[in-house]
């Protein structure tokens, strides 16, 4: 009888061995590192939120894949790159992710480009935006759904590159401001650039660097704008309270954050050019996931909320296209050239370097007493064959 028991309990401890080996064939377990803490926290947590909707939504409500259980991890690299990139070989090696998304910010993700190619895992490149990710630091092992600098600064440049306007920039000292202004001036055909400013992430005080472009630009014939390209803390338009229309001069930027495009009301009438603005896109998924966020959240979703569910959007065709297997060898050649339907409409992989060719928005800032921030209406939507967007990883 003890002999029974002892084999019974023998047989059971070897089911339950095996179990969690048995559950991860069944699971694909996706890590989703970004910015949960840190200067760019805003961004990075409508990332989840939309990464976690659009998982639901791609999946119809079951989070399974072709009989797999998806599987969501979620790391906070705090904007750090060191700890991004040991996030991301923790993820990969000890938690058995088979692909991960993130991060927010693109020098996190161009010290995480790497450690993809040494796992030979994919990463999906969700929002982080510098050109050079899929550029010259670009591996076959990464995927973007973000829009990355070329298609941020081409899509402006249709706005306000017109003979007869002089342009100066005013960004982040930062692989995403020095790309974006890099991609812009390459953009830019009719308009003259008289000057880049340059300054710190955190800068506050922007009266020193307001000065230096104001001086730039004063004595300039013609229309004479200040374009910005800036993400997280700080408030470059308080340059507008310098009084910059003694000098005749505008400011114009891309679209962002709504919190941060209160800061647009001052501005009726400014032109630029948007990655997403949830009153522009028609089409079933933003329907679907506009309704969602305001069911949930009782506010319309944001700039990064549509960036994440696009990438979930990417990850379950893909899956659904290699039948639920997560290799490597497997997913590359399933998403190079892959379309897949997301809230701005339909993207495709390009397969020369992984980037998602999109739609982006020209918009013009309209005051309406309802909204608590400038509301971008749509000039133009510039589709992807509009945009020369460059190949940089020089395959």
């Amino acid at each position: 009888m003890i002999r029974r028991h002892l084999i019974a309990a023998a047989a059971l401890s070897t089911i339950a061995a095996a179990a969690p080996a048995y559950a991860q064939t069944n699971e694909v377990r996706i890590a989703h590192i970004y910015s949960k803490t840190g200067p760019l926290e805003a961004y990075g947590k409508q990332t989840a939120v939309g990464l976690q909707m659009g998982l639901e939504y791609a999946t119809g409500g079951t989070m399974m894949v072709n009989g797999k259980k998806i599987v969501l991890i979620e790391k906070d690299d705090q904007g750090k790159p060191d700890l991004g990139k040991s996030l991301l070989a923790a993820a990969y090696s000890d938690d058995k992710a088979a692909l991960a998304i993130g991060p927010t910010s693109s020098g996190v993700a161009l010290a995480m480009l790497p450690v993809a190619e040494e796992y030979k895992k994919i990463l999906i490149v969700e929002p982080a935006v510098a050109d050079s990710i899929t550029g010259d630091k670009w591996n076959k092992y990464i995927f973007r759904t973000g829009r990355n600098s070329s298609q941020d600064a081409i899509s402006n440049a249709v706005a306000i590159d017109k003979p007869g306007v002089t342009v100066a920039t005013l960004a982040q000292d930062n692989a995403f401001g020095r790309d974006g202004v890099k991609a812009f001036a390459s953009a830019i055909k009719k308009a003259k650039l008289a000057h880049e400013e340059y300054l710190p992430p955190a800068t506050t005080d922007f009266t020193a660097g307001a000065q230096r472009l104001i001086d730039k630009l004063k004595d300039q014939p013609g229309r004479k704008i200040i374009w910005i390209v800036w993400a997280g803390a700080g408030n470059p338009f308080k340059i507008v309270d310098l009084d910059l229309k003694r000098y005749g001069i505008e400011i114009a930027t891309g679209g962002n954050i709504l919190p941060a495009m209160a800061a647009y009301k001052a501005l009726p009438g400014m032109e630029g050019a948007a990655y997403y603005y949830f009153g522009i896109p028609k089409n079933p998924v933003n329907e679907a996931m506009v309704a969602q966020h305001y069911q949930q959240f009782k506010t319309p979703p944001d700039f990064f909320t549509a960036g994440g569910f696009s990438a979930a959007m990417a990850a379950v065709t893909a899956l659904k296209k290699t039948g639920g297997d997560a290799s490597a060898n497997k997913l590359i050649p399933a998403m190079e050239g892959m379309s897949f339907d997301t809230p701005k409409g339909k993207m495709t992989f390009r397969k020369e370097d992984h980037q998602a060719m999109q739609s982006m928005y020209h918009f013009k800032i309209k005051v309406d007493p309802a909204f608590a921030w400038g509301v971008p209406e749509l000039v133009h939507e510039i589709k992807p064959e509009e945009m020369d967007i460059p190949i940089k990883n020089k395959k």
